[in-house]
């Protein structure tokens, strides 16, 4: 590992996570969603999908924040910089993990650059090698979604991770026994269980141990998948920039890319975590709308 540029000190993100959520809890800086899950099966899958149970505080702080940034005549950016009490470790010279002020999954975190890059500029080398650190910490699901289609809230350029299993005593995603199903074969392919246009490929842990040869590897197949897809990248003030939004899934075991055609499934607006099984509503109403449509459905409608 290139201890100059990764900062996190190997076995600590863990316990700073969890320290770091208590404690912004406590302040008030950490605002959970509360929801409860419903599981809804289609298409050979058992989505989980969780259902909001109040959204009056996110949207109550949104609206402060555009009087707060219309006042002083600029975009508002939470991570420019990143509330201090949101803040769980330095991981590299370029990223910091931050908390999701307003989480609908525990635990979940943001690897924020730390200056600001556009959201649609292509993943780097650097952005990967950090994921891979931060993946290598506890079992997670890393994600990224490329663009506002794709589902991203926020122009600067920021990765996910959340903890798994996505939901307890289940397999880590939805989308595992599928990928089981398909049983699929070395290098980049594609599973005759998802009914829509995407790349897959299956990584052994064992030989990306490494996180610098790890990085140049996944690297490598996110840009073999991105034109496979048709989603060469072009370039936009100097910098490689994707042609099209999409969504890329990554665990320790196998890495995801769909493309994206639009945001939203009527009303239910849909992320990376969609396509690993989990959606969320904000109402009841939209919870049997999902059910009536078929969340594998709305998948590939969003494709």
């Amino acid at each position: 590992m290139n201890e100059d540029r990764i900062h996190l000190k190997p076995g600590t993100l863990w316990n700073q996570l969890v320290t770091r959520t208590r404690d912004a809890i406590a302040e008030g800086a950490l605002q959970p969603i509360g929801t409860r899950q419903e599981s809804v099966e289609d298409g050979g899958m058992s989505f989980l999908v969780r259902v909001a149970e109040n959204l009056q505080r996110k949207a109550e702080d949104k609206a402060r924040q555009r009087v707060k940034s219309e006042k002083e005549g600029k975009a508002f950016n939470p991570f420019l910089p990143p509330e201090p009490e949101l803040t769980v470790a330095e991981i590299s010279e370029r990223h910091v993990a931050v908390l999701n002020k307003f989480n609908v999954v525990e635990h979940h975190l943001l690897l924020v650059t730390r200056h600001f890059e556009e959201q649609e500029a292509l993943l780097t080398f650097e952005d990967l090698e950090a994921l891979w650190v931060c993946m290598g910490e506890y079992g997670a699901l890393g994600f990224y979604n490329g663009g506002k289609v794709a589902g991203a809230s926020q122009r600067h350029k920021h990765l996910q991770m959340i903890p798994l299993p996505i939901a307890a005593g289940d397999p880590p995603t939805p989308l595992d026994p599928l990928i089981e199903r398909a049983a699929p074969g070395p290098g980049i392919t594609t599973l005759d269980t998802l009914p829509f246009p995407h790349r897959f490929r299956r990584l052994e842990p064992d030989t990306l141990g490494d996180p610098q040869q790890a990085a140049a590897r996944l690297r490598a197949d996110y840009l073999t998948m991105l034109e496979a897809l048709g989603i060469p990248p072009v370039t936009v003030d100097g910098e490689a920039r994707q042609s099209a939004p999409y969504n890329l899934l990554l665990t320790r075991r196998w890495m995801l890319v769909v493309p994206r055609s639009r945001e939203h499934c009527g009303s239910v607006s849909v992320n990376a975590m969609g396509f690993a099984g989990s959606l969320f509503v904000r109402d009841e109403a939209e919870l049997q709308w999902v059910r009536e449509t078929g969340p594998m459905h709305m998948l590939q409608d969003v494709v």
